[in-house]
């Protein structure tokens, strides 16, 4: 990973939405299985991502939507996190819950963090069967309005 930034050591609290982008853009596939293979990394890297959905989220953009997102990102271990929209605010947590969602996305490491990070084009990737979603697809196209994705 010579050319590419060290995500390992990257302290988050310093880096942008827009650079962490940037950082992803430039990371190739086998990078990222890479650092997904060491599981305090992974953790770390999804963990902010989540982290710092509510801070990205438009709530104009919610005006009365109340629903559960599950987000599950494949790999060892499957990790879930559940975004939860109401009455114009978000609220972000780790786990599976009991409730239904009305839509789950599922992606593998590098298509999460791909889509995420505004690398990859939600509607490509559904249609080449790298994110998958299971519920109302509806919902899931208009995410893009519900948070602020960067772009690199």
């Amino acid at each position: 990973m010579a050319d590419s930034p060290n995500i390992s050591e990257l302290d988050f609290a310093n880096v942008t939405p827009k650079e962490f982008a940037q950082i992803v853009k430039k990371l190739s596939k086998k990078e990222i299985a890479e650092l997904a293979a060491d599981s305090g990394v992974r953790a770390r890297v999804i963990s902010e991502v989540f982290g710092r959905m509510e801070s990205q989220f438009r709530p104009e953009g919610a005006g009365s939507l109340k629903a559960l997102i599950r987000w599950e990102v494949t790999g060892d271990p499957v990790v879930v996190y559940e975004t939860a929209i109401a009455d114009g605010s978000v609220k972000v947590t780790e786990g599976r819950s009991d409730a239904e969602p009305r839509v789950t996305l599922t992606a593998n490491d590098a298509d999460f963090l791909k889509l995420v990070s505004g690398n990859g084009s939600p509607v490509a990737m559904f249609m080449t069967r790298k994110l998958k979603v299971t519920g109302d697809i509806g919902l899931a196209s208009a995410l893009p309005k519900l948070f602020d994705i960067p772009k690199a």
